[in-house]
């Protein structure tokens, strides 16, 4: 499973989102791969002409990281940027990425987390220099193709451009103890609404309302149901449910994991077009 957040727990996949049968088929971009001894995958990018910056490639990262200290390299901070008081890891917060190049694909004004992961400072000691991580932002932009014989990521421009969520997500979330939103994506909307009480340590969160005529309601989730995974991500908070949902198309039926009267069951669920 994919774990929201747990970016680099396991080994990467394929993710593909398909190209609009109205447009032009693009001629697909070819970039060099390293297959890391972790399995995990390392590309070469350049950070607003920057570099080139050997980072992670990771297909469960629901949002780009860079390293605090390439982060000022390729001024992407602010001159006057200071990290927040009792910031961990180097966090600095979330800035964009003027331009993102990844062999001969470039994406433009792509949000990422200025911090110092540290699993990815753990893996740099054993691996060499790794800084960062990129994530969603970046390749929900193309189809993508792994051929680890080949060692050869193949990327074809979709058409796709994935809004930032972050900071919409952010300030839900700090408006109070009882962490509470309502499930609607920047693509797309399910018409649910899950919370978690500050000390509940149990996996998953609780959906306190599904609405009336909604892709939730027609996927057969109810109020009081615990939700354990969206489309094979954990959603052990608030923060996690908001990612898995938003990196699920609309129109595109994925699969849930509830636990309802203490059994777990599957459901299926096909989010709307949103905003």
């Amino acid at each position: 499973m994919k774990r929201a957040l747990g970016m680099l727990g396991g080994l990467l996949l394929v993710w593909c989102l398909p190209v609009r049968a109205d447009e032009a088929k693009p001629k697909p971009i070819k970039v060099p791969i390293e297959v890391l001894k972790t399995k995990h995958l390392a590309i070469q990018v350049k950070i607003n002409g920057k570099g080139p910056y050997r980072m992670i490639f990771d297909t469960g990262a629901p949002v780009t990281l860079v390293s605090s200290k390439v982060a000022k390299d390729s001024e992407m901070l602010p001159k006057d940027a200071k990290a927040p008081p009792l910031a961990l890891f180097g966090a600095m917060g979330q800035f964009p990425i003027q331009t993102l190049e990844v062999g001969g694909a470039k994406a433009n004004k792509v949000p990422a987390m200025v911090m110092d992961h540290p699993a990815v400072t753990t893996l740099s000691q054993a691996l060499g220099p790794l800084e960062g991580i990129v994530g969603f932002p970046f390749f929900a932009r193309y189809t993508m193709t792994l051929d680890y014989e080949k060692k050869e990521l193949m990327l074809v421009p979709n058409g796709y451009e994935p809004a930032d969520i972050m900071q919409t997500l952010m300030a839900t979330i700090v408006g109070g103890k009882n962490a509470e939103a309502n499930v609607l994506a920047p693509a797309s909307v399910w018409g649910v609404v899950v919370q978690k009480e500050e000390k509940d340590e149990e996996a998953g969160v609780t959906v306190s309302q599904v609405r009336a005529g909604s892709a939730a309601a027609a996927g057969g989730l109810k109020a009081g149901d615990r939700l354990l995974t969206i489309d094979g991500r954990w959603t052990d908070s608030v923060l996690d449910c908001y990612l898995a949902t938003a990196a699920v198309k609309p129109g595109t039926v994925a699969p849930v994991l509830i636990r309802r009267d203490g059994k777990e069951m599957k459901l299926t669920i096909k989010p709307r077009s949103g905003f």
